[in-house]
């Protein structure tokens, strides 16, 4: 999720067919119906790879639950995360969304302008995403470090 910045339900409902491995991207349906494209990373292609070669079911999901292979729920994928940071020994309760937010500024952060951040999260509105520009504070702590 946070490779892509996709929302939980864009992830759920995700086939393995849908990969588009050369260029490490997949077709989502956001927000409205809309399709985009999004981009992972290495990193995720490989434990993707992995995950999927692993599996011995037939199930046209991207993710399945453990026992009797089936779609999992956005409940579920939000258990997966919630367990996955109890891994991490993470102290705060993560929530999914947090991961498309931590996305967005990560790409700002690393110089991303604000219209492809919006462009790659699928939003319509800029006003949205501008926020993370005002949120990020490391940044802004630079540029004044730099300017002041």
């Amino acid at each position: 999720m946070f490779s892509t910045g996709c929302r939980i339900g864009e992830i759920a409902s995700l086939d393995s067919h849908f990969i588009n491995w050369s260029n490490r991207s997949v077709i989502v349906r956001g927000k409205g119906d809309k399709e985009r494209e999004v981009y992972f990373n290495i990193r995720a292609e490989i434990w993707l790879k992995r995950y999927i070669e692993g599996r011995l079911d037939k199930d046209p999901a991207l993710f399945v639950t453990e026992r009797s292979p089936h779609r999992m729920s956005i409940a579920q994928l939000r258990y997966v995360i919630k367990r996955i940071s109890g891994r991490a020994r993470i102290n705060k309760e993560i929530h999914p969304h947090q991961l498309r937010h931590s996305y967005a500024t990560h790409l700002l952060n690393n110089g991303a302008p604000v219209e492809v951040i919006q462009s790659l999260l699928g939003r319509e509105k800029s006003e949205t995403t501008r926020i993370y520009a005002q949120l990020s504070g490391r940044l802004r702590q630079e540029f004044y470090q730099k300017f002041f």
